[in-house]
């Protein structure tokens, strides 16, 4: 993985499993995807991931290589990962720092993106669990009611999407 400064300029490489053993902050992209519908895309993680496994978040997210496209490693990684290729466009960065489950600690300098797509997803069994379409309403209702059902990132991120969404009239 990429680590960087406080302001994303790469400063080395480090296995993925130690930069989370470690917490040191690192790059990473989430993509929000919506359909016409004005729903978003949720994934439920697999069952076999390092962390955050069965828990529901965004649509796709991952860490560039050194050298990689933030835009282009996330595109590719949508396709890898659902089976879905759209346009994205990034809307906004931003750093968080916390524990996750087995030890492991989240430091990421998050680059996020939103898309629009009414492809039916077609996600890897490695990856994803299980995903559905949720109109914001009802996600936000059940995050509320049930947060320990979804990613630390998915529910900081959350609100951010949910105004950007509107203010773009999606």
């Amino acid at each position: 993985m990429v680590l960087v400064d406080q302001h994303d300029n790469p400063i080395g490489e480090m296995d993925k499993m130690e930069a989370h053993q470690k917490g040191v902050l690192h790059r990473a992209f989430s993509i929000f995807l919506f359909n016409s519908k004005g729903e978003m895309l949720i994934q439920q993680r697999a069952k076999q991931k390092y962390h955050g496994a069965g828990l529901w978040t965004n649509a796709c997210c991952s860490h560039p290589q050194l050298g990689e496209d933030i835009k282009q490693s996330a595109l590719e990684r949508l396709q890898f990962e659902m089976g879905i290729q759209c346009n994205i466009e990034k809307v906004f960065s931003f750093i968080y720092n916390t524990s996750v489950e087995n030890n492991l600690i989240e430091h990421e300098f998050d680059h996020i993106f939103i898309g629009y797509t009414d492809a039916d997803p077609k996600p890897n069994a490695e990856e994803v669990q299980n995903f559905k379409w949720i109109d914001m309403t009802s996600l936000s209702k059940d995050i509320n009611e049930h947060a320990d059902h979804y990613t630390y990132w998915f529910k900081m991120v959350f609100s951010n999407i949910s105004d950007i969404k509107n203010q773009k009239n999606f």
